[in-house]
């Protein structure tokens, strides 16, 4: 049994893919952005913090690079069949803070498929206006001004665009999602599914 990691930037649509594919498969969706807003409550000595303390003032790919280089490892221990009941079935966990090379690095892919969703194919000024079309008051850049969203698509697009280059260089599934979204969707679902049905629901298969 594998479970499927759904990783990526902020607002490529990791959450709402991750909430599909666990209906569609009955596997548990689980969310590691609660469980890093319980380390930076509870532990930030460790590290694992995005901006709130530990962090603050520094470039947010180094916040990236430092939270997903203890994270990876967290993931593995998680996942361990030692650990994990297999009666529980997979999960399917949608996480930001995962880089490809530490997916890699960390052995993850033992127990852990992954994909990517990225918004590196466009500029920060398209990033940003796409991201203003489509935000909600449930969105957290909701409230943000024009400058300050423009700041943080800039940070988006520069992690996409690392993240890209690792997926690349690593063999690791990745899909744009700045455009056509629902269509990449409704594609990563099919796949997901059908490799279900073909393993009989004991796990999902290697996607590429």
């Amino acid at each position: 049994m594998k479970h499927l990691i759904v990783a990526g930037v902020p607002r490529a649509g990791k959450s709402t893919l991750s909430r599909r594919i666990a209906r569609e498969t009955g596997w548990q969706h689980v969310s590691m952005d609660a469980v890093i807003a319980g380390f930076e409550r509870c532990f930030p000595q460790t590290g694992v913090d995005t901006g709130l303390s530990v962090n603050r003032g520094k470039p947010s790919l180094e916040i990236l690079r430092i939270i997903s280089g203890k994270m990876a490892p967290f993931l593995r221990a998680m996942t361990d069949p030692e650990e994990y009941d297999e009666k529980n079935g997979p999960m399917v966990i949608d996480m930001y803070q995962l880089l490809p090379e530490d997916y890699a690095a960390s052995g993850l892919a033992s127990t852990c498929r992954v994909l990517y969703l990225l918004t590196g194919d466009v500029d920060p000024e398209e990033r940003c206006a796409i991201q203003k079309k489509f935000d909600t008051p449930e969105d957290y850049t909701y409230e943000l001004s024009d400058e300050e969203r423009l700041e943080g698509c800039r940070d988006l697009v520069a992690q996409s665009r690392l993240m890209r280059e690792q997926c690349e260089r690593l063999g690791l599934p990745y899909y744009e999602t700045a455009h056509s979204r629902e269509a990449v969707f409704a594609e990563i679902l099919r796949r997901v599914v059908e490799e279900r049905m073909r393993r009989g629901g004991a796990e999902g298969g290697k996607m590429s």
